[in-house]
């Protein structure tokens, strides 16, 4: 089943690997992606400056989706005391979700994240060799 929610965090040429569609992307402040695959795992960088771990979600559904959400409130509890009035104010409040279908040769239970120095961090640990071996056997007939 494809991507269904918002941004895009792949380009074309890596929708082979994890044997979905990605769709496109809907916002254009949605946050920069890295995704690294080593022998062991997959590693997603996000974007993520002034950005806390208590801003953001991190699920995997029964779907075998990823879902990574990330809300941004900036509530200045002084505004009261200031002496001015925005005339103009972007950057208040933000939101994106971003979701992908995870490959069948990843360890589910054992996705971790951090967030440090201004990026979010999910490793996604791939399972060993000898547990992706097919289960295929020869049925003795009696």
């Amino acid at each position: 089943m494809p991507v269904r929610r918002s941004q895009n965090w792949l380009p074309s040429i890596f929708n082979d690997l994890f044997g979905n569609e990605w769709v496109e992307k809907t916002s254009a402040a949605a946050p920069a992606v890295n995704i690294l695959e080593t022998n062991d795992e997959y590693k997603i960088e996000v974007a993520a400056p002034g950005l806390t771990k208590e801003d953001f979600k991190i699920n995997v559904t029964n779907d075998n989706e990823l879902v990574v959400s990330m809300e941004k409130k900036n509530e200045n509890k002084e505004e009261g005391n200031k002496k001015g009035t925005y005339l103009r104010r972007e950057f208040s409040y933000s939101q994106f979700q971003q979701s992908m279908i995870l490959p069948d040769s990843v360890e589910k239970d054992k996705i971790a994240a951090k967030v440090e120095h201004g990026v979010l961090t999910i490793d996604i640990p791939k399972k060993k060799e000898e547990e992706l071996k097919p289960a295929a056997r020869q049925i003795d007939i009696k």
